[in-house]
């Protein structure tokens, strides 16, 4: 049974659609994730997990979009928040 929710096959995060703990398998119903990612911290509900590597300045993906830039290396099961990601909505950037 999925744990996340992805929205587009280009996404890099996945959104949690219940709390996580530390080492629960981050499990996606259309099967795509491979190789497989289990968090490293805890995630709340609505809160976004890293799926893959997302090196700092690199854009964060989520609707197949960017919804900002990463603003420190974020590892595959790590939380994506305000602490490591810069929205870039409404900029020109």
């Amino acid at each position: 049974m999925s744990n996340v929710l992805r929205l587009h096959l280009d996404d890099n995060v996945v959104t949690a659609v219940r709390d996580l703990a530390v080492g629960d398998p981050v499990e996606i119903s259309d099967g795509q994730l491979s190789p497989s990612v289990s968090t490293t911290q805890a995630i709340p509900f609505g809160h976004k997990v890293a799926i893959a590597p997302i090196p700092s300045g690199q854009h964060v993906i989520k609707y197949g979009a960017s919804i900002g830039v990463a603003t420190q290396d974020i590892a595959p099961g790590s939380h994506v928040h305000s602490h490591n990601l810069r929205s870039v909505r409404g900029s020109a950037s």
